[in-house]
């Protein structure tokens, strides 16, 4: 017989976080994800236009969506823009999240007791394997490199295995679980979620959605979040019953219920956002710029007044 594993402070909060009785879960109304998509494609239609005029685009291509490009665009536009063009490279910083997210996996379905060292090297292993940029970057990046990711991603595996129970298969866990929608054939919203856990049941939902995040809060988080919580909702017709972000270096959640409120403001925050976008791509307007922490990487800070004076003042008043 299985002796129970005896759970500290940490893993017992996230079981009370992510917990429910079945009376405490929500019912949504099937009409629900038809209104969430005619929302949706009400706001974009009008925008069908701009895509094919974007340059650098071929006719008919589509425009993808993910809560990064999101999240950029709602922010500084005048970084947005610079960020676009610049070419996509792989490096430590990037890579980490994706060899520790497929470490994490294998964890889930690890027959013996998990070694984060190990199932770090099996993820780099699996990864180096693939045909996409990561696997050619695995394969060609130095030794320094490897070593700075190996030791970077077992920091973050080992605070997940340190603060989450065992997942249970009654649990259903799923990590980096793709999500995606397609509207008038031309827009597609996609992304992967970090874990999924539980399942809705009807239209009694049951499915908790989580993110996991090293640093501290960024309003962003919560809006990531709720940006798969809508495509799920869409995709399934009962959206999850609850959202989470999870600071590993702190060992703490960011919970949010899910409502429909949540969700509607979620296709209003969607369909500004593909707007500015396309404004920006189109050159239909000048981009705004936000000053923020971010100005300290961003790629025309040493042509941006703006940046480079809230940098002075947030310097200033840290002292």
């Amino acid at each position: 017989m299985e002796t129970p594993v005896e759970l500290n402070p940490a893993q017992q909060d996230v079981l009370a976080q992510l917990g429910a009785n079945r009376d405490e879960r929500p019912r949504f109304d099937a009409v629900l994800r038809h209104e969430l998509r005619r929302a949706l494609d009400d706001g974009l239609a009008p925008l069908l236009d701009l895509l094919d005029q974007r340059p650098g685009e071929k006719p008919g291509d589509n425009m993808f969506i993910s809560k990064h490009k999101l999240g950029r665009v709602m922010g500084c536009e005048r970084r947005f823009v610079a960020e676009e063009t610049e070419e996509f490279a792989w490096s430590v910083p990037i890579a980490r999240g994706t060899v520790a997210h497929k470490a994490i996996e294998l964890s889930i379905h690890w027959r013996r007791e998990p070694d984060p060292l190990v199932l770090v090297d099996e993820s780099i292993s699996r990864l180096s394997e693939g045909i996409d940029g990561l696997g050619d970057w695995l394969q060609s990046c130095t030794e320094v490199e490897r070593a700075e990711l190996r030791a970077e991603a077992n920091d973050r595996v080992v605070k997940f295995l340190e603060c989450f129970p065992p997942l249970k298969t009654a649990w259903r866990p799923v990590t980096e679980s793709r999500l995606r929608l397609e509207l008038h054939d031309r827009f597609v919203l996609s992304g992967k979620v970090d874990l999924a856990l539980g399942q809705a049941e009807g239209d009694l939902a049951g499915k908790v959605l989580i993110d996991l995040k090293t640093g501290g809060f960024s309003p962003q988080h919560l809006d990531d979040l709720r940006f798969y919580a809508l495509i799920e909702a869409i995709r399934l017709g009962t959206p999850p019953r609850r959202l989470a972000t999870y600071y590993l270096d702190q060992g703490r959640f960011l919970p949010e219920d899910v409502t429909e409120n949540l969700l509607f403001a979620t296709v209003a925050r969607i369909n500004d956002g593909v707007a500015r976008m396309l404004d920006l791509a189109t050159e239909r307007r000048t981009p705004s710029i936000v000053p923020s922490t971010a100005c300290r990487w961003c790629p025309v800070l040493d042509d941006c007044d703006e940046g480079q004076r809230h940098l002075r003042d947030d310097e200033d008043d840290s002292w």
